[in-house]
């Protein structure tokens, strides 16, 4: 039996797109997706504080593991960077018997660079990181996913985009009223002064404004703050948003919306096989970005 590893995100938004996208699919049913996802969510809230455990982290950990069963998941434990640094209970393993082909996705802490060190032939991760791990940074602004390869130097990387999920928010312009009604990239083309950004988002920024229209930009941090707080304040600034509802309880203006943030399949070429192809096509579906 050919086996194809697939490298995906331990926990967060990422990871659920991809178990959504599983749903349905290859016989996995919805309420074994549903299953794990909700394991994920009340240990995330467990480590949050915001829920009291139910028994010790290793028994948990024992309870939630079945390896040994068709679609068996396995959890790992995780050390959190919260305050305490507890151990959190995250995604390890999932094996799925296509017949001829087994599917395994395998968590990692950073599905992109797993691919960069050739531990792959696919991985999903959030395209946001691919921005900031593998594209180059150009005069010109990148707007969207179907860019992303023409950016990555194929000396630098052989990592590529092959298509996208759809689980899809986007980095937006966000403004106070005084500085712009209705903030967009040619408005920042024009405008010099402070902006407020994610210190996560700093290179993600750079490549999604472009070289040309951050001339003459100083990039200003939450620090504790909440992001819309801080922007409100800074009077302009870069945010993941979804409705944009918050901003506005803030007084801020939603603006123009400058790239999606999306759960996106990697491929690395010089690791891929018939058998990889053929399950890139499955995963992706022809949604997002056309297959490479």
């Amino acid at each position: 039996m050919t086996t194809v590893r697939v490298a995906v995100p331990r926990k967060g938004r990422p990871l659920e797109a991809v178990l959504n996208r599983l749903s349905g699919r290859f016989g996995v049913e919805e309420g074994f997706v549903d299953e794990i996802a909700s394991t994920l969510s009340y240990e995330k809230a467990i480590t949050k504080g915001n829920v009291d455990a139910d028994g010790d982290v290793y028994e948990r950990l024992a309870d939630y593991s079945a390896p040994g069963e068709p679609y068996g998941p396995e959890y790992t434990l995780f050390r959190d960077a919260r305050n305490g640094m507890p151990r959190r209970i995250v995604f390890d393993s999932l094996r799925i018997d296509l017949g001829e082909v087994e599917l395994q996705l395998i968590g990692r802490e950073e599905p992109v660079r797993a691919l960069r060190k050739h531990e792959f032939a696919l991985g999903f991760d959030s395209a946001d990181l691919v921005l900031e791990d593998v594209v180059s940074l150009a005069p010109e602004p990148l707007a969207t996913l179907g860019e992303i390869n023409d950016r990555i130097d194929p000396r630098e990387s052989d990592v590529r985009v092959v298509g996208g999920l759809g689980d899809t928010v986007y980095h937006t312009l966000l403004s106070a009223p005084d500085v712009s009604e209705s903030p967009t990239r040619s408005f920042l083309e024009r405008y010099e002064g402070p902006l407020c950004i994610s210190p996560r988002y700093e290179r993600l920024v750079e490549a999604v404004l472009g070289s040309d229209a951050t001339d003459g930009i100083v990039f200003r941090y939450p620090g504790d703050r909440e992001e819309e707080a801080a922007i409100e304040s800074v009077g302009l600034g870069v945010y993941l948003t979804v409705t944009g509802s918050t901003a506005r309880e803030h007084g801020l203006r939603v603006g123009e919306e400058l790239f999606p943030s999306e759960t996106v399949l990697l491929e690395n070429p010089t690791e891929s096989s018939a058998a990889a192809e053929r399950i890139a096509n499955d995963l992706v579906d022809g949604i997002g970005v056309p297959a490479c």
